[in-house]
């Protein structure tokens, strides 16, 4: 073997050996215990979200909506909020809030959801996950 081919297959199988623990830890024991479906942070205390920020402004009126990660918060009344996955079931497109027909609705394929994350018309035939929302003043806690 020459001495170029040598080292040129010995730095890439170094660089596999050296990714490989990156892999192996990606979906470790305690990622799976405190990134579950009721804690969609992976914190012990969940989401909290100041409504006054710019970010939500979308929020201050009721048929608004933001999203917050991987989360759609809809505000469906002047004093209730709905947080619900903001990944379509069906092939994980990013779902939007329709407040004229008060759906949850998947640009890519069509799919509808009611604001509680239930199905309303496919191609996905899972609801989405839905987490649970409390308001204190102008903080809105999800977990």
């Amino acid at each position: 073997m020459e001495r170029s081919k040598f080292i040129r297959n010995f730095l890439a199988g170094g660089g596999l050996l050296l990714a490989a623990p990156a892999f192996i830890s990606s979906c470790s024991k305690e990622e799976l215990e405190n990134g579950d479906e009721n804690n969609p942070s992976g914190s012990g205390s969940g989401i909290e979200i100041d409504l006054n920020g710019m970010a939500y402004s979308g929020l201050k009126t009721a048929g608004g909506f933001a999203y917050y990660e991987n989360i759609i918060i809809i505000r469906t009344s002047d004093s209730q909020y709905t947080a619900l996955s903001k990944i379509c079931t069906h092939q994980s497109c990013t779902v939007a809030y329709s407040n004229s027909s008060k759906e949850v609705i998947c640009p890519c394929h069509g799919s509808k959801f009611d604001s509680n994350g239930g199905v309303l018309a496919g191609p996905a035939t899972a609801a989405l996950k839905k987490y649970t929302v409390t308001v204190s003043g102008n903080t809105l806690k999800i977990s």
